[in-house]
């Protein structure tokens, strides 16, 4: 760690456990309210807050990040606990972290950015629904034993439960959401979830008043951390789990890595997006072997952090242990905190994490990135996260391709238009070309890839009479793959049966060494592989003038 090297002094101690108790207070009742969404009980959340915070801590490629149960995971969570029970959950949890783990240690950190921001704002707008969605039964007091998984039956069973709805459970959420709002606006630096959770509990145990609470539901929390234990290993569960394990892998790395980044904005520092992956791998295993559920950097968490002055791992060290003594001590009150209340936080925490100015303006971008984000959003809400994900990525995948294939253009050049200083090496012709009679002149402009390689076939099988050399202008190809070397050597062939001399003018780096490897420059000739067109076309005409005849004998 690199911080330890710069000098650690007894004030930046100071300022780190200050920062990390901060931190931890703040993190109780979020902990404990991830968890209830996520449907396991709240002890799952300060175990998650413990173990993986303070590994995430120790092992994360940024300074300053703060881990544990986020939002982010509600959906996805929810989904396997109801259908697989918590040891389904485990096996998932363990099964992601082998796959952050290996991200991180191949090196693949980077690879994140390419995840779009349509598919990010899609499902992370719907995970926002979905968890306010989900908060209804508590916030309204409605009598209902459980709540369906599907969104639509969540409002179906609602509607049904909605003549029982609880008068008290009502005002106390409404009065949490309110309370919340109004101390970060008058009096940010006050955590105002653990406020309304101690509140809350305080108004139950003195007035006996008539709301479910933790400890009606669950029981009481125990004040002892778990022994570890692996779940059951049965190949067939495995293999179910691994989309889930995958959608849990992308959500984790996504959301840690966006964390680092703005907390590297915040105090001027760059995060090792590798070591932060291999960090959230080992802390979602050490999570899902004492009892937890999936862990991720914590953006409002690791703000307090920075804010509070936090600037090492130290105080996120500090934020584990703060979570421990709260647990140790305090975890037979916990059953005193009434469920609305934490359905207040949880709806706040939507609201947070919707972000609707961001999805209005999608709708202001191209219409495929709209599209994207609309079936992502579609598909969070309605289906599932996982699927969501996935089907997100590959439609914005095909939609960029397409976008490419727009972008590039094959086709025939005019003499008039061959003059231009764009060849590679600057050279360019000084008045208009005239073309010798037997050559003809194409041009692919853009990266030549699977999408457009047909194109040039397409292109040319425009061609009347087949002429005696065919230029292939190459000068604003930054790139080809297979399926255009294979494009090539399909033209190649074609030229020569055709007794056509195909060559080709400006030839990049990438796409020149792609045929060095494919073999191309020696089947093409590497007289006929020219730096710019000059070149070219002078070699064209050599090949297209007349041959002298040899003197006769004397």
């Amino acid at each position: 760690m690199t911080f330890w090297r710069r000098g650690y002094s007894r004030g930046a101690l100071l300022r780190d456990t200050v920062a990390g108790v901060t931190v931890g207070i703040v993190a109780v009742p979020l902990a404990m309210a991830f968890a209830i969404a996520s449907g396991v009980p709240p002890e799952r959340g300060l175990y998650t807050g413990i173990i993986a915070g303070f590994l995430i801590s120790f092992f994360s490629g940024s300074r300053v990040q703060i881990g544990g149960p986020t939002g982010a995971f509600v959906v996805i969570v929810f989904g396997i606990v109801a259908q697989h029970g918590y040891a389904g959950l485990q096996i998932a949890t363990i099964m992601a972290a082998g796959m952050l783990f290996l991200l991180g240690l191949f090196r693949f950190g980077a690879l994140i950015r390419f995840i779009p921001y349509p598919v990010v704002t899609g499902f992370t707008t719907g995970i926002a629904l979905v968890i306010f969605s989900t908060q209804m039964r508590d916030f309204f007091g409605l009598p209902l034993k459980s709540i369906p998984g599907d969104f639509f039956a969540q409002w179906e069973a609602y509607a049904h439960a909605a003549a029982g709805w609880n008068p008290w459970a009502a005002a106390f959420a409404l009065g949490s959401v309110g309370l919340i709002v109004l101390l970060h606006q008058l009096r940010p630096t006050i955590p105002g979830p653990l406020v309304v959770m101690v509140l809350g509990a305080l108004l139950v145990w003195a007035f006996e008043l008539p709301l479910e609470t933790i400890g009606t539901r669950f029981g009481s929390i125990p004040n002892t951390l778990p022994a570890p234990e692996l779940p059951p290993f049965v190949w067939a569960q495995w293999r179910e789990l691994l989309p889930e394990a995958f959608t849990i892998a992308v959500l984790a790395a996504i959301e840690s890595l966006l964390c680092a980044v703005v907390a590297d904005g915040m105090i001027d520092d760059r995060h090792d997006s590798n070591t932060e992956l291999i960090g959230q791998g080992l802390a979602n295993l050490g999570s899902a072997v004492f009892g937890g559920i999936p862990a991720t950097g914590a953006l409002a968490r690791t703000a307090t952090n920075i804010r509070a002055g936090g600037r090492s791992p130290v105080a996120g060290v500090v934020h584990a242990a703060t979570l421990l003594v709260v647990m140790l001590l305090a975890a037979p009150l916990a059953v005193y905190v009434p469920l609305a209340s934490l359905a207040g936080v949880l709806v706040i925490v939507a609201w947070n994490m919707s972000e609707v100015h961001q999805f209005r303006g999608m709708f202001r971008a191209p219409r495929s990135d709209t599209l994207t984000m609309l079936v992502t959003f579609g598909l969070t809400v309605a289906v599932d996260l996982t699927l969501a994900v996935e089907v997100g990525i590959v439609l914005a995948a095909l939609l960029f391709m397409r976008r490419m294939t727009e972008v590039t253009q094959v086709g025939a050049v005019h003499a008039e238009h061959l003059p231009d200083a764009a060849e590679p090496d600057g050279s360019a012709a000084a008045t208009p070309v005239l073309l010798p009679r037997g050559v003809e002149v194409y041009e692919i402009n853009g990266p030549f890839f699977f999408g457009v390689a047909d194109r040039l076939n397409d292109v040319l099988a425009t061609v009347g009479t087949p002429p005696a050399v065919l230029i292939l202008r190459m000068r604003r190809v930054p790139a080809i793959d297979a399926t255009g070397l294979h494009a090539i050597e399909k033209l190649h062939d074609k030229c020569r049966r055709q007794r056509t001399t195909l060559v080709l003018s400006g030839v990049n780096a990438q796409p020149r060494e792609a045929l060095r490897r494919r073999g191309l420059d020696r089947r093409l000739g590497a007289e006929h592989i020219h730096a710019n067109f000059e070149q070219a076309l002078a070699h064209a005409r050599t090949l297209v003038a007349p041959q002298t005849p040899p003197p006769a004998a004397s």
